[in-house]
């Protein structure tokens, strides 16, 4: 599901809550009821964090709830652009442009239960998600993946199983290998579907998991976003073609969302 343009704002918002929950992640809120009315799981949002050209470009951010007026954002410090979100005091203004992009396609009812897969901050859509899919009255399961347990972001979610590379928490090894570990009992419980967020390396591996085993899966594949409407073209994606082939597509306008049967493995 694609946002109409009419549904997307550019409106100066202003922080109402920002609250560490690990070493470098924040999860910010800001007020914009015209972006908290219009989003759906799966959309994001692009804001400028200042008014200087130092950075220059809008961040991009997975919408990681919506309640009331107010979205959240969940936010990793990796650069001077998130550095001066996450350093921010309430009642400072930014400008937020969304809610942008597709949404994780979650009305059909083909599935009984979803599996939610992410890795590290890739968890930041799955909170929104999972309480639309709640709603509907359908199960969901969160498989969560990190390096250590300090990775791990499951603040608010429910029936979480995790995976560590390190072992310090839940299943020794990755999300794939768990959720290799636990399918067959899944699959014999009824029909599922998996949404997957995380680094694009671990969406291909979930990707060819689900091919491998039937199960329809949606991943929100990770790109630079500068302008975040389709007019810089910097988050170019090779997907396949209907005929066999492969193209180019943008993501801000055909994801971040995509099925992942047209993902080049």
């Amino acid at each position: 599901m694609t946002p109409e343009s009419a549904t997307i704002a550019d409106v100066t918002a202003s922080i109402t809550s920002s609250r560490k929950i690990s070493r470098d992640v924040s999860v910010i809120t800001f007020e914009c009821p015209e972006i908290a009315a219009a989003a759906r799981p799966g959309n994001f949002v692009n804001i400028k964090v200042n008014d200087s050209t130092q950075p220059l470009l809008r961040r991009p951010f997975s919408i990681h709830d919506v309640r009331g007026a107010s979205i959240d954002i969940m936010v990793k410090t990796v650069g001077c652009g998130t550095a001066i979100l996450t350093d921010s005091p309430c009642s400072v203004t930014m400008k937020v442009l969304g809610p942008l992009g597709n949404s994780f396609n979650c009305r059909e009812s083909s599935f009984d239960t979803a599996l939610l897969v992410s890795g590290g901050i890739g968890n930041a859509p799955m909170l929104f998600l999972e309480k639309n899919l709640a709603e509907q009255g359908i199960s969901c399961i969160n498989f969560t993946g990190g390096k250590t347990s300090e990775d791990l972001l499951t603040e608010n979610l429910s029936n979480c199983r995790a995976a560590t590379d390190d072992g310090s928490a839940g299943f020794r090894g990755t999300v794939v290998d768990l959720l290799q570990r636990d399918i067959t009992p899944l699959k014999a419980s009824g029909n599922l579907k998996v949404f997957a967020c995380g680094p694009n390396p671990m969406l291909m591996a979930v990707a060819r998991f689900c091919r491998i085993h039937a199960i329809p899966c949606e991943v929100s594949l990770e790109s630079i976003m500068g302008c975040g409407i389709g007019i810089c073209y910097g988050c170019s994606v090779e997907v396949t073609t209907p005929d066999g082939g492969t193209g180019s597509v943008l993501l801000c306008r055909e994801g971040p969302v995509i099925d992942a049967e047209r993902l080049v493995l």
